[in-house]
C-alpha cells in the first residue's frame, strides 16, 4: 500500500467519516487504507469547538429497546453491524464533552481493527496517468511516503478558516486561535464577526466578564428550531439573545463590516453598514475583535489535474448525486463536506446524517466498480404489501429520520410487475439512476422519505395557526412537523417528475401506525397509483 501497489480506496481523514467508509469497505473486503495526520483518530475533535461542549445530542433514555429506533436521538454514534461501540455508552451528557469524542473515535477504530495510519499528513495529491488526470491517485506525507489508490474518499472536513473579504481582516483574532479565558476580556468591548455557532459559543463565554459584546453579520439570524436545520443557532448557545433583547448592553448588528483598522493603542475602529438603516456607516471602537466565519476545504493539497472544482464561495468541493467531484472522476467526499448535496437543509453536514450517507456511499461504490447490485428485497406486487412496507419502515428507520427530505426508501416497478425494495437511497441519486438503467428497467416506482411541511423553515412553530391542513382522499394531510411523503414516478427518462404524493398524517409519538388515520389512506392513495402498474402481471 506504501511505496507499492495501488489499493482499492485511500481515505484521508480518520475523523468520523473516514472510520465509517474503513468500517464498510472492510466488511466488504476490499483494500484500503486510511490516513490522518493527527496522532489518533478525531484530531479535529481535540481542539473544536474551541469551549468543548458538542451541540450533537446524546439521549442515553429513550425508552426504547430497539436500537434502530435509539438511533434517532442519538447523533454521535458510528454505523456497524455488531451495534458496537455506541457512544451512549461512554457519557450521560446530553451535550457531551468534545474529548469523549475523540476517546470514542479511537475505540472504534481499535474494536474493529481498521487500517489507519496516524501522524500522517498527506502535502500533495496528483493523478499523473498517462494521460495526466487518469489512472491511480499518488498521495505524498510530509514524511516522504507515498500511496497509489485506484479511488480516493476525502474525510478532511473544512480544515481552513473561511475568512471573508473585509479591509483590514488580517487584523483581527480568529476563533481557533483566540483565548478560552473569560478573565481575558474582563471589562472589554468585543466584536465578534459570524452569527453562527461558533461565535454565539463564544458570546456566551464573555457575557459575565466582558462590558459590551457585539456579534455582527449580514441577513436575517436562522434559528434551529424553526428552521430544522441544526447548523443554524441553537437553543443551547443563544442565552446571548437574552441579554440583547433585555438590554444589557450587547447587540445583534444586522449588517456587513466593511472594515476593520488596528489603532496606535491596541484598539479597533470597525465600519459597519447596517442592513436595518439604509446605507448607514458607523464607525464603532472595539477592544478586541474576533473571527467567527466558519471554515471551507482546502483545494491546495490536489494538483492542476486532479483539483475538484469548489462551490458555495469556494468552500466545498461541487459533487454529483452519488458524492463524486463534478469534473475529477473516481475522487468522493464524505462527511461534513457533503453538506455541498443539502446546503442548509438536512443533515449531511453532520454524524448524524453523513453516517448514512457513508453507507449509501459504500454501495454505489460497490455496484459501480465491483458490480454489487444495490441490496434490495423482493416484494409481492399487491398494494397491500408496498403498504405494509412503508408503514413498518417509517416507524422504525433511523436513516429516513434523520436524513429528512434527502434520503429515501424506492419501491422499484419491473415492466413484468416484480416490486423490489430498497432502503436508504438518496433521492437525488435515485432518480439519476432510475433514469440511467442503474436499477436495471424499472416502470414506476415509489420514493418514501420523511419530510417538514412547505414553508416549515419560515412560519413559526409555536403558532397554533401553522396547525391547519388541508386533505383529499388520496393525498393525505400536509402537515407542517415531520411527517412521512410517499411519491410515484415513471421510470426511465420521466424520472424524478412525481406522478401523484401521499402525505401521511402528522402524529405527537411520530407513530404513523394507525389503521384508519395512516394505513387505509396510504392504501387507497397505493390502489390508484401503483396498482395500475402491477395489476397485469399478478
Amino acid at each position: 500500500m506504501t511505496d507499492g501497489a495501488a489499493v482499492d480506496y485511500l481515505i484521508v481523514g480518520a475523523g468520523p467519516a473516514g472510520l465509517q467508509a474503513g468500517y464498510f469497505l472492510q466488511r466488504s473486503g476490499h483494500s484500503y487504507l486510511i490516513v490522518e495526520s493527527g496522532a489518533a483518530p478525531g484530531t479535529f475533535f481535540t481542539r473544536f469547538p474551541r469551549h468543548r461542549k458538542l451541540i450533537s445530542i446524546n439521549k442515553v433514555h429513550t425508552g426504547w429497546d430497539d436500537p434502530e429506533l435509539r438511533l434517532r436521538t442519538d447523533w454521535n454514534s458510528l454505523l456497524s453491524d455488531e451495534g458496537a461501540p455506541l457512544f451512549t455508552d461512554y457519557t450521560p451528557r446530553y451535550f457531551p464533552d468534545a474529548d469523549t469524542m475523540v476517546r470514542y473515535l479511537g475505540d472504534f477504530a481499535a474494536a474493529h481493527r481498521l487500517a489507519v495510519r496516524h501522524s500522517t499528513r498527506i502535502t500533495e495529491i496528483t493523478r499523473p496517468g498517462p494521460p495526466a488526470g487518469t489512472g491511480d491517485f499518488v498521495a505524498r506525507a510530509a514524511d516522504g511516503s507515498v500511496f497509489r489508490a485506484r479511488r480516493l474518499i476525502v474525510a478532511t472536513g473544512v480544515s481552513r478558516p473561511y475568512v471573508p473579504d473585509i479591509e483590514g481582516v488580517e487584523t483581527a483574532e480568529r476563533y481557533a486561535d483566540v483565548s478560552v479565558d473569560p478573565a481575558d476580556f474582563t471589562g472589554q468591548r468585543v466584536l465578534i464577526i459570524g452569527r453562527g455557532n461558533s461565535g454565539f459559543e463564544t458570546a456566551d463565554q464573555l457575557i459575565e466578564t466582558a462590558a459590551v459584546i457585539h456579534l455582527a453579520g449580514p441577513g436575517s439570524l436562522r434559528l434551529a428550531w424553526q428552521t430544522h436545520f441544526v447548523g443554524h443557532l441553537r437553543a443551547v448557545n443563544n442565552n446571548f439573545l437574552d441579554t440583547y433583547q433585555l438590554k444589557s448592553q450587547n447587540a445583534l448588528l444586522d449588517g456587513t463590516v466593511q472594515s476593520i483598522r488596528l489603532r496606535p493603542d491596541g484598539s479597533y475602529l470597525v465600519a459597519v453598514s447596517f442592513a436595518r438603516v439604509r446605507e448607514v456607516v458607523k464607525e464603532i471602537r472595539y477592544d478586541r475583535v474576533i473571527l467567527a466565519t466558519g471554515f471551507r476545504f482546502d483545494a491546495s493539497l490536489f494538483a492542476p489535474e486532479c483539483r475538484p472544482r469548489l462551490t458555495i464561495r469556494d468552500r466545498f468541493p461541487e459533487q454529483t448525486d452519488a458524492w463524486e467531484s463534478v469534473n475529477v472522476p473516481d475522487l468522493y467526499f464524505a462527511g461534513t463536506l457533503t453538506q455541498q448535496r443539502d446546503f442548509k437543509k438536512s443533515t449531511s453536514g453532520f454524524i448524524h446524517g453523513f453516517r448514512y450517507g457513508v453507507r449509501a456511499l459504500h454501495h454505489i461504490l460497490r455496484r459501480r466498480y465491483h458490480g454489487v447490485p444495490w441490496p434490495s428485497r423482493e416484494l409481492p406486487p399487491t398494494p397491500e404489501a408496498a403498504a405494509d412496507a412503508v408503514i413498518a419502515r417509517v416507524n422504525r428507520s433511523s436513516a429516513l429520520w434523520q436524513l429528512f427530505a434527502f434520503m429515501a426508501d424506492a419501491l422499484l416497478i419491473g415492466p413484468d410487475g416484480t416490486v423490489r425494495h430498497h432502503e436508504e437511497v438518496p433521492l437525488a441519486h435515485l432518480h439519476r439512476a432510475v433514469a440511467d438503467g442503474d436499477f436495471g428497467d424499472v416502470s414506476r416506482y415509489l420514493a418514501v422519505t420523511l419530510e417538514y411541511g412547505a414553508d416549515h423553515d419560515r412560519v413559526n412553530p409555536f403558532d397554533v395557526q401553522v396547525g391547519r391542513v388541508t386533505q383529499s382522499d388520496t393525498s393525505g394531510l400536509d402537515g407542517r412537523y415531520l411527517h412521512p411523503v410517499v411519491r410515484v414516478f415513471d421510470g426511465g427518462s420521466a424520472a424524478g417528475t412525481p406522478v401523484a404524493e401521499h402525505h401521511l398524517t402528522e402524529n405527537l409519538e411520530n407513530e404513523w401506525d394507525s389503521e384508519e388515520v395512516h394505513r387505509a389512506p396510504l392504501l387507497r392513495f397505493l390502489r390508484a397509483h401503483l396498482a395500475p402498474a402491477t395489476a397485469d402481471h399478478r
